[in-house]
Parts: structure tokens; C-alpha cells; sequence
């Protein structure tokens, strides 16, 4: 899929934050005030893109996650979508503290959740008192909300994508803390340095979330195409 600047303009990619309210960090990336808004030089955001698709195909080719997070109102729906799209892990409620410092504690979260999964499928949970099933199903919908969308993340993730780091900074400074190259979506307010691969975009508009992560989950379906042929590569060779 080509990255065109006309289906950037018409999600309205290039609208940044009103001009008092910018990070001067962002300026390289900022063509034009207009009406008090900053408007994003959309050049600088095809290369910036095009970047972070190729780092995101070559983390998912050797057969790491990239975890999609975006908790505001405009990018649950988006994320918890594509992240479904290409099977990789989402973080659409809250951030949970230490969910990648301390993720040996979530992992055990995990397991509990699974195991109770477990215990309803083969019947265990039927056997429990009416007083016990309730408790269990309290804990189970707890842990389901806000660790359902990573159960399937056995270890730490490849890479991060944020949408607005701006609201998400204790996940961009956990990661940062762990190495884990971040990808986001940065509007004309946040600080760009501190990020791998920043794509300067509004980070505001569910129009323009939904354009930006077509192109992500693009990069990750070429990447686990990649890594499927390498193991079929693999497997031949035996």
C-alpha cells in the first residue's frame, strides 16, 4: 500500500494542536501556522512513516510483538481492531504500572486468568460452591478487562506503538527504561526526541489514528509473512 500524501490530507493527518500549545521540539516537523493551528509538514510524515514500517517489519520478521497501545477515547476502538486484524497484543483500558518493568508479576496475572479459562472448559469450575463461582467470575472479569488483550504475550514485546506518547508516558518511559523501541503518532504538542521512530501526525482524530495504523498493521503483516517464509525455508531444508 503506497503512503499518499492526498489520503493524509483527507484524514486530516496534517492538523497539529493549536500554536500556543506546542512543544518547540516538533518544530522540523511543522510546515505552517494557520488560524492558531499548527499544520504538520506531511513530507516529513510519509518519511517518518516509512521508517517505522521498516523497523516494525524487520521486529516482527524474527518473530517479536509489536504492542499496539492507545487508552483514548478516539484510538480504543482503532487499536483494539487492527490489533485483532494481525493477532498482536493491545493495551485499550488503562495502563497498568510496571506492565513491562514488572512483567514477570503480569505474566503470574496472566496465568490465573488462564487457568480459570481452563477450569470452565474442562469442567472444574461446575464442581465449586455458588459462593466460590461468583468470587472466581469477579476475579476472572477483572484480569479479563484489563489483561485480555495481551494473554497471548508470553514475553517482552519487540517494539511498542503509541498513539498520542503524550497521555501514554508512563508506557514510553517504561519502555524506554527496557530498550523496547517505541513507534508513535506525535502531534505538534509532545516531545519527539525521546522516541525511535516518531511519526508526526494528529494524534486527535479518529480518522487520522485509523489511517496511520493501516499503514502499522500493513508493516506487521509483511513482517509475519516474512517470518512465515523463513520457517517453511527452514523446514524444507531439513
Amino acid at each position: 500500500m503506497e503512503i499518499k500524501t492526498q489520503d493524509l490530507l483527507k484524514a486530516g493527518v496534517h492538523f497539529g494542536h493549536i500554536a500556543r500549545k506546542w512543544n518547540p521540539k516538533m518544530r522540523p516537523f511543522i510546515f505552517m501556522k494557520k488560524s492558531g493551528i499548527h499544520i504538520i509538514d506531511l513530507s516529513k510524515t510519509i518519511i517518518k512513516l516509512k521508517e517505522a514500517c521498516s523497523g516494525i517489519r524487520k521486529i516482527v520478521s524474527i518473530g517479536r510483538k509489536i504492542l499496539l497501545v492507545g487508552t483514548k477515547a478516539q484510538a480504543r476502538e482503532k487499536i483494539s481492531f487492527y490489533a485483532k486484524k494481525v493477532n498482536m497484543p493491545s493495551v485499550t483500558e488503562r495502563w497498568l504500572g510496571g506492565l513491562l518493568t514488572n512483567f514477570t508479576t503480569i505474566r503470574k496475572s496472566i496465568k490465573k486468568m488462564n487457568n480459570i479459562e481452563k477450569m470452565k472448559k474442562n469442567g472444574t469450575f461446575n464442581t465449586l460452591s455458588k459462593k466460590e463461582r461468583l468470587l472466581i467470575n469477579r476475579l476472572y472479569e477483572k484480569l479479563y478487562k484489563n489483561l485480555g488483550s495481551i494473554s497471548s504475550m508470553n514475553h517482552l514485546p519487540g517494539g511498542i506503538f503509541l498513539v498520542d506518547p503524550y497521555k501514554e508516558k508512563i508506557a514510553l518511559s517504561e519502555a524506554i527504561k527496557l530498550n523496547i523501541p517505541v513507534f508513535a503518532m506525535v502531534d505538534t504538542n509532545t516531545d519527539p526526541n525521546e522516541i525511535k521512530y516518531p511519526i508526526p501526525s494528529n494524534d486527535d482524530s479518529s480518522k487520522s489514528i485509523n489511517v496511520i495504523l493501516q499503514f502499522i498493521t500493513e508493516a506487521i503483516q509483511q513482517g509475519l509473512c516474512t517470518k512465515k517464509e523463513h520457517e517453511e525455508k527452514k523446514n524444507n531444508e531439513k
